[in-house]
């Protein structure tokens, strides 16, 4: 479990990103950060591995305050996936994913085995083991991005804006991929995201936030889009005017969902009305 309490964070020049933050973070499920640009949404998740240090307050991990720990052995043991990939342009793949295992003082031989143990799990070939980023698409290199943070086998996953980057086919791609990640591997992920789309599809927990990162609402998709906090959340997430409404239309291949703009967004099964 991850707990923000009471924190804050003035950078040099008065800028407050995060004032007075409180939250608990559940084990093992997928809590997403959502709001717009400079609400302090990465702040709060680069002060969970110390890339961020409060100003005051306290983040814990079971009940264990990080300040206590080394900031580089807390780096190592939290994955971390970032916006880009951020790879190594020098490093082959296996070498990206394996930076962390070496780092701990893994061998190379137990680097590259781990590394291409996570190829698979990521849905890349063994083949590209031996190639470089520039030699890879943006999804590939996000996939690489993600098997890299998973190489040291952390209990903790933490993803900024990962797949902001990819074109939306890619991106469709790359959330149901986390989806079974998350399925098969049952990390504790805290996501970055600025679409709220992409919050409701892969959060458990919705935290909204506003400047300063005030929390707005939280809870699951379910709990805020049946009861928007106010109205700024309603229209945040599309609630307001009915853009979220769905009504069935009857086709001629059978009955389907539409939206307030009558764009067709799913297919009703039997026994699904």
């Amino acid at each position: 479990m991850i707990e923000f309490r009471d924190v804050t964070k003035r950078f040099p020049g008065g800028t407050t990103a995060v004032d007075g933050f409180d939250l608990v973070i559940p084990s093992h499920k997928t809590t997403v950060f959502v709001g717009s640009s400079g609400c302090g949404k990465t702040t709060l998740l680069r002060m969970i591995n110390r890339m961020v240090e409060p100003t005051s307050g306290t983040v814990l991990i079971d009940d264990e305050d990080v300040a206590s720990r080394p900031a580089v052995a807390l780096r190592r043991s939290i994955g971390y996936v970032m916006q880009n990939s951020g790879l190594l342009p020098h490093f082959t793949v296996a070498e990206n994913i394996g930076t962390v295992p070496r780092l701990n003082g893994g061998t190379r031989r137990a680097a590259r085995a781990r590394a291409l143990e996570l190829m698979e799990v990521v849905g890349l070939d063994r083949t590209m083991a031996d190639r470089y980023p520039s030699q890879l698409s943006g999804g590939q290199q996000q996939r690489v991005g993600v098997a890299r943070g998973l190489a040291a086998d952390p209990n903790i996953l933490l993803m900024d804006e990962p797949f902001g980057a990819v074109d939306p086919i890619v991106r469709a791609e790359l959330q149901q991929e986390l989806l079974r990640l998350q399925r098969e591997l049952d990390k504790t992920v805290v996501f970055v995201t600025h679409d709220i789309d992409e919050a409701f599809l892969l959060g458990d927990q919705v935290v909204i936030l506003a400047a300063g990162a005030k929390r707005l609402q939280v809870g699951s998709p379910s709990e805020i889009i049946e009861a928007p906090a106010d109205e700024f959340v309603a229209a945040f997430i599309g609630t307001e005017r009915g853009k979220r409404e769905l009504r069935v239309k009857q086709t001629a291949n059978g009955p389907v969902l539409v939206d307030a703009e009558g764009r067709t967004q799913g297919v009703l099964v039997e026994g699904g009305a």
